[in-house]
C-alpha cells in the first residue's frame, strides 16, 4: 500500500491526475473538505503546482463534475426512447451514488459544464429521435429537472450529509415523533409511520431510496409517453 502511494506521488502531475485525486478526496471526506491545500497535500506537491493545471477551485469543481459525468453509460442500442432514457438516467444515478458530493457540486455551478451539456444534448436527441417535437422535448426537460442527471431534491434526503462531509458512522437509533408534534401534524405523522419499516427512523429515512427514485421516474415517463402519443403541444400564449 505504501509502495502504491509512493508510486502515485512519483507520477508526473497532470490535469487528469489532479481531477481524479480531487474526486477521490471528495469521495472520502465530502465536498466541504476539498481545498487546494488539502488536494496538494494528498498529491505530495505544493499548492502552487496545482494552478498549472486548474486555474482555481471553480475550474477544479467543473473538471471533477465532468469526470463523474464521464462515468455515465453511453446510449444503448435500444431505439425506443422510453427504455433508452430510463437506462441512462439510472446509469447517471449509479455514477452519482458513487460520488455523493456530485449533486451538491452540480447545483453550485452557474453554468453547465461541457460534459453535462453533452449529456443533456444526447438526451434531447433521444427524445427527438423518438418522435418528440421540439416543444414537447423542451417541456419534458423542465419536468424531469435534476432527475435527468440522476438525482433529485427529495424531501427526506440523508445522502447529502455524506456528500458534504464524507462517509459517516453508523446511524443513530430511530426516533419517534414526539406525541405533541404528531398531534399537531397528523398527516406528517401518518406518513412517517407508514414509511418507518423494519424499525427504521421516521420521516422517510426508512424508505428504499432506489425504489422511491424509480417510482417517481416511472410516473414521469408514463405521463410523458401519454403526452407524446397524444401529440401534445404547449398552449399558445395570448399577447
Amino acid at each position: 500500500m505504501a509502495e502504491q502511494a509512493e508510486t502515485l506521488r512519483r507520477t508526473p502531475l497532470s490535469r487528469d491526475r489532479v481531477l481524479h485525486a480531487a474526486v477521490a478526496l471528495a469521495d472520502a471526506a465530502g465536498i466541504e473538505s476539498l481545498s487546494m491545500r488539502n488536494l496538494a497535500q494528498d498529491l505530495g506537491v505544493v499548492p502552487m503546482a496545482l494552478y498549472k493545471h486548474v486555474a482555481n477551485k471553480d475550474e477544479l469543481l467543473d473538471g471533477m463534475i465532468d469526470v463523474v459525468v464521464g462515468e455515465i453509460g453511453p446510449p444503448g442500442p435500444d431505439t425506443a426512447w422510453k427504455p433508452a432514457v430510463r437506462q441512462r438516467i439510472l446509469s447517471a444515478r449509479q455514477a452519482l451514488q458513487r460520488h455523493p458530493w456530485a449533486p451538491l457540486a452540480i447545483e453550485s455551478r452557474n453554468m453547465a459544464t461541457p460534459a453535462i451539456l453533452s449529456y443533456l444534448d444526447s438526451m434531447i436527441g433521444t427524445f427527438r429521435a423518438g418522435g418528440f417535437s421540439v416543444d414537447l422535448a423542451h417541456h419534458v426537460m423542465h419536468a424531469m429537472g435534476s432527475r435527468i442527471l440522476g438525482f433529485s431534491q427529495e424531501l427526506f434526503d440523508a445522502a447529502r450529509r455524506a456528500g458534504r462531509s464524507g462517509t459517516t458512522t453508523a446511524p443513530e437509533p430511530p426516533a419517534a415523533l414526539p406525541p405533541e408534534i404528531a398531534a399537531r401534524f397528523p398527516h406528517v405523522a401518518e406518513v412517517a409511520m407508514a414509511a418507518s419499516h423494519d424499525d427504521a427512523s421516521v420521516l422517510g429515512q426508512g424508505c428504499d431510496d432506489q425504489f422511491e427514485f424509480e417510482f417517481a421516474l416511472d410516473l414521469l415517463l408514463d405521463g410523458i409517453e401519454r403526452l407524446q402519443q397524444q401529440g401534445w403541444a404547449s398552449p399558445r400564449r395570448l399577447g
